[in-house]
């Protein structure tokens, strides 16, 4: 087992492209707690081997108290196995946090900070619904690097009405921080989310697709040159700073959910997922009962979940793997449909590493489609 993550289903508010689940409601938050505790017990036989990394999303775990994350990660050392090391990593937003707070999570035991900045502008943060501003980002972001070493700042592009010039800003700004680790995602509009309310309703027009690429382009040659390695699509780290459990996940490494909505996986073939309700989850919790749906990945499945998390990072996809996983008849079908890429230089095989080349990047999730099996 490599990575235990925990769900923490709660938020001051709620952030207009998000589609995670979450409460606003302040109510019940210490039961669902200890449910969580309730539920690392009942699932501690689950975990094969050593844990690398501890990883807190939402949510905000950042509205958990230091003495609250610390029991959490006290009792996963009684009931886990755990490497001498272990990557613990906590999402936070600017507004929740202060120097007494940082200082706080360190001695609790967070190693690694995953700081949720988005952006440098008011006028996009207040767009998103982010309950913090550029002040306080900018605070924030001094606040951790001077108390932790590792920590990773996110931010969005492809944000309306953002330009080149708005998204190279945020990027200079951030740089002077000298984050080790930078995560960057394409604003996307989710369904049943209030973006997605918006766009249908013509309140936010969305930026064309040739200038978010034209951002994208510009981060991976800015993030380069400045010495950050693009491990995954998403993800770039100095070197020894690329996240362990980004990396596990994206290595199809795995995982251990706990929380309502969280997701499992254990490594081969089965895949499982908490109710994404709370009040239902604690009653379940209380029960004794795990409050789990389970799904069993047929190869083709797997085949497809491979080609889509190896072709977004840096290493690609292995057709020795392809062999050894899953047959020579999958093998030669990748190369087929690889081969119309390979004329376009959009992909191009490095040694036995198929990869998407850097001027495609932006395309990578087209072209992983593009070499899914429908069937033989």
């Amino acid at each position: 087992m490599a990575n235990l993550y925990f769900h923490f289903p709660f938020c001051k508010q709620a952030c207009h492209y998000c589609n995670f689940h979450f409460s606003t409601s302040t109510k019940n938050r210490i039961p669902l707690l200890q449910a969580i505790h309730r539920e690392m017990e009942l699932r501690a036989d689950e975990i094969n081997g050593s844990l690398e990394t501890l990883y807190f999303g939402g949510g905000s775990p950042s509205l958990l108290s230091p003495k609250q994350l610390n029991a959490i990660i006290t009792r996963a050392f009684s009931l886990y196995q755990l490497t001498d090391s272990p990557e613990i990593t906590l999402e936070a937003n600017p507004d929740d946090i202060n120097e007494a707070y940082l200082t706080g999570l360190r001695e609790a035991g967070v190693n690694r900070i995953s700081l949720g900045i988005q952006s440098l502008f008011d006028s996009e943060l207040q767009t998103m619904n982010r309950a913090h501003n550029v002040t306080q980002a900018l605070e924030s972001l001094e606040l951790v690097a001077r108390i932790f070493n590792n920590f990773s700042v996110d931010l969005i592009y492809g944000m309306p009405g953002s330009s080149l010039q708005t998204w190279e800003y945020n990027l200079a700004q951030i740089l002077t921080f000298n984050p080790p680790h930078i995560s960057t995602y394409a604003l996307t509009v989710e369904p049943k989310t209030a973006l997605h309310h918006q766009v249908k309703k013509n309140t936010v027009t969305l930026l064309d697709e040739n200038i978010v690429k034209e951002q994208y382009d510009h981060l991976i040659k800015r993030l380069d040159e400045c010495g950050y390695e693009n491990y995954e699509f998403s993800n770039f780290g100095k070197p020894g700073y690329h996240s362990v459990n980004n990396t596990n996940y994206w290595n199809g490494k795995p995982y251990l959910g706990i929380g309502p909505s969280a997701h499992s996986y254990d490594g081969h073939a089965q895949r499982s997922w908490n109710l994404a309700n709370n009040l239902k989850y604690r009653k379940a919790i209380a029960e004794g009962r795990l409050p789990t749906e389970r799904e069993q990945l047929s190869p083709k499945d797997r085949y497809n979940e491979y080609v889509m998390t190896a072709l977004r990072t840096a290493r690609g996809i292995s057709l020795e793997k392809v062999v050894d996983d899953f047959g020579n008849q999958y093998a030669l079908y990748l190369e087929k449909q690889a081969e119309k890429h390979l004329l376009n230089h959009f992909l191009f095989w490095d040694g036995d590493y198929l990869k998407v080349s850097k001027s495609a990047k932006f395309l990578t999730d087209g072209l992983a489609a593009d070499l899914f099996l429908i069937q033989f």
